[in-house]
């Protein structure tokens, strides 16, 4: 994301061993480097100096995140179609605020999309309804509840096409995580101030390190190991790895929205969760209820995407898609980085 005037050097790309890197941290984020050596049969030193590289480039981080289902809080996917001229500027203040999970520009610099998270009841109709609207040259604004999550939270397309073994996986996975974090709305899980505050540095930092979380929170260092094992095991904390498309050598995105026969939904979130093109697919309310976040190596491979596997999708009653020309916030609080 280029938010000032910074250049960033990018560290070389090795692209077998940042692949692995990435794919041993979206299994757990916060596995201790030594353990990532040995799984993946290099030292610990090689592993923390990488990671701290590409870190420091902004191409590649974890980060500690919530599932707004699981606190009670119901996301919303917002458009905001607006004058080119003035898309930067509305992006940019979109992913400066912090009730917004990732803002994109897409459907040639025209529009705007971003994930909303409401902290209270009532808190998207504030966005949606008062505030954008009365921001000069937006011309529409729209909004689609997410019913439902079929692939994204933990799962990313490190999880489909990463180089790591499934004997390597197996011994990466932490022992306190849940099988499926995948979620229904359901009764908010229960958090104090301090949880808050937690939760606020793993956010920035999924690594921040244990005397870091317990000066933020106040807790000796052993309650708050013990509180972040608890919040992963109810499913309300999880890590995620955001990284640059190059690390994949992916470098077309694009959002895919699909009408689907309400019969079809199920199956079709589920196919689309296969996929190895997406990266996040999800059930939303309006006339196009199926979104994916679609990720191929160039826009070939994205029109191959759509006339093949799309294609055979059933019940499609019609699809929309945009090309996303710019990412202004992605996984966590925003960082002012080139990407």
């Amino acid at each position: 994301m280029n938010l000032d005037n910074r250049r960033v050097v990018l560290p070389p790309l090795d692209t077998e061993q940042d692949q692995l890197l990435a794919h041993a941290l979206q299994i757990d984020g916060r596995a201790p480097f030594r353990r990532i050596a040995e799984v993946l049969g290099v030292s610990d030193q090689t592993v923390a100096r990488r990671y701290s590289r590409l870190r420091s480039a902004g191409t590649l981080r974890v980060v500690g995140l919530t599932d707004p289902l699981r606190l009670g809080e119901v996301p919303w996917f917002v458009r905001v179609r607006c004058a080119p001229s003035a898309a930067g500027a509305i992006g940019e203040a979109l992913a400066r605020r912090p009730d917004t999970a990732w803002v994109s520009l897409t459907s040639g610099g025209t529009e705007i999309a971003c994930l909303v998270r409401p902290r209270t009841t009532g808190g998207g109709d504030t966005l949606l309804l008062e505030k954008l609207p009365r921001t000069p040259q937006v011309a529409e604004v729209s909004g689609h509840c997410v019913l439902h999550v079929f692939f994204g939270q933990d799962l990313s397309l490190l999880t489909k096409s990463g180089p790591l073994t499934a004997a390597q996986v197996a011994a990466l996975r932490p022992a306190n995580a849940p099988d499926n974090l995948l979620s229904d709305p359901a009764p908010a899980y229960p958090l104090d101030e301090a949880d808050h505050r937690l939760l606020d540095v793993l956010a920035r930092d999924g690594r921040a390190a244990v005397g870091e979380l317990a000066a933020a929170t106040g807790r000796p260092p052993t309650t708050v190991r013990r509180r972040m094992a608890e919040l992963r095991e109810a499913g309300v904390l999880y890590f995620d790895v955001d990284f640059a498309p190059r690390v994949l050598q992916r470098n077309f995105r694009a959002a895919l929205w699909l009408n689907v026969v309400p019969s079809d939904i199920e199956a079709v979130g589920g196919t689309l969760a296969s996929h190895p093109e997406v990266s996040f697919a999800a059930a939303t309310t309006g006339d196009f209820n199926v979104y994916a976040s679609v990720t191929t190596p160039d826009a070939g491979a994205f029109y191959r995407y759509l006339t093949g596997p799309v294609a055979a999708l059933p019940g499609i009653l019609g699809t929309s898609t945009a090309p996303i020309h710019r990412a202004f916030k992605c996984a966590g609080p925003l960082e002012r980085r080139d990407r």
